[in-house]
């Protein structure tokens, strides 16, 4: 018989339902970055409930546990939500298809769009959303992670007084298509067509304050291309802009970093560029 831990994790899985998923087991390591390490799995829905005591004990030895659609997919995570703004999202006609409450009164929202949505539209969403409803706007891309439930989160400071973290845990669940999604997505791409691709998608700030995505950055072609000068540059950018170190390495490690070697040099060198990028923000501020 299905524990409370397998049935949390299959039905975060159906809400945001994917052939097949990627699974982030993240040790954050120091508070600047050093030794943290992301091991990355890709499974299908079968295989993640097989390897829930594997992610246990990761869990409990520090990890935080994250999931997200394998590819180009039909969903949006709108990331740091209070409770005031996910009730406003369902009185607007965009019910999530899950909300996670992933520390005390902060949650995550996954948006079902219907359809698979390409890069480009997928992350031009994902930064409207977050700007309407007062996300995140670092963790808004295409490819973000989101806390899967079950497992808690261990972040040292939610530790709570009896010694214990809090679980990330399912609060509301539908799972279907919003109702403004083909209204909200037809937008988008009307939008996206009167736009240079660089543009940002309903932005409320002016151009040179906004945090741009690193999505932004791949496609200027002032850096023709160069992942190493990009990853540099964006995480110079969001960390000015107060993004956490988190986000930026995430959002680094959503490009192929095969060329680099094995998982574990591709980690070093996310980790080695964001706190290059600390070293030069730490200059300019002297």
């Amino acid at each position: 018989m299905p524990n409370r831990t397998e049935i949390a994790v299959r039905q975060h899985l159906a809400a945001i339902q994917s052939p097949l998923y990627e699974i982030g087991v993240f040790f954050a390591g120091t508070e600047t970055g050093k030794d943290s390490k992301m091991l990355l799995r890709t499974w299908d829905v079968a295989a993640v409930l097989k390897s829930i005591p594997w992610l246990r004990a990761k869990n409990a030895n520090g990890a935080a546990i994250y999931v997200r659609p394998k590819g180009e997919h039909a969903f949006s995570l709108v990331d740091d939500l209070t409770a005031e703004a996910v009730a406003r999202m369902k009185a607007e006609g965009f019910t999530p298809a899950i909300v996670v409450e992933t520390s005390p009164h902060n949650f995550q929202a996954w948006l079902n769009h219907g359809e698979a949505l390409d890069k480009r539209t997928s992350t031009a969403a994902a930064r409207a959303l977050a700007d309407r409803f007062g996300g995140d706007p670092g963790a808004a891309d295409w490819r973000h992670f989101g806390r899967l439930s079950a497992f808690t989160n261990r972040k040292a400071s939610y530790l709570r007084s009896d010694g214990l973290f809090p679980f990330v845990r399912t609060v509301e669940l539908e799972s279907d298509v919003y109702a403004e999604a083909h209204n909200f997505i037809a937008g988008i791409r009307q939008t996206l067509r009167e736009q240079p691709s660089t543009a940002h998608v309903n932005s409320p700030l002016p151009m040179n304050r906004r945090l741009k995505s690193i999505e932004e950055f791949r496609a200027d072609p002032a850096y023709r291309g160069d992942g190493n000068r990009i990853d540099l540059a964006y995480a110079i950018h969001a960390l000015a802009h107060g993004a956490s170190e988190d986000s930026i390495r995430a959002a680094i490690l959503t490009r192929d970093l095969l060329k680099k070697g094995p998982e574990a040099r591709q980690l070093d060198y996310v980790v080695r560029t964001v706190s290059k990028a600390l070293a030069i923000r730490a200059m300019r501020s002297r």
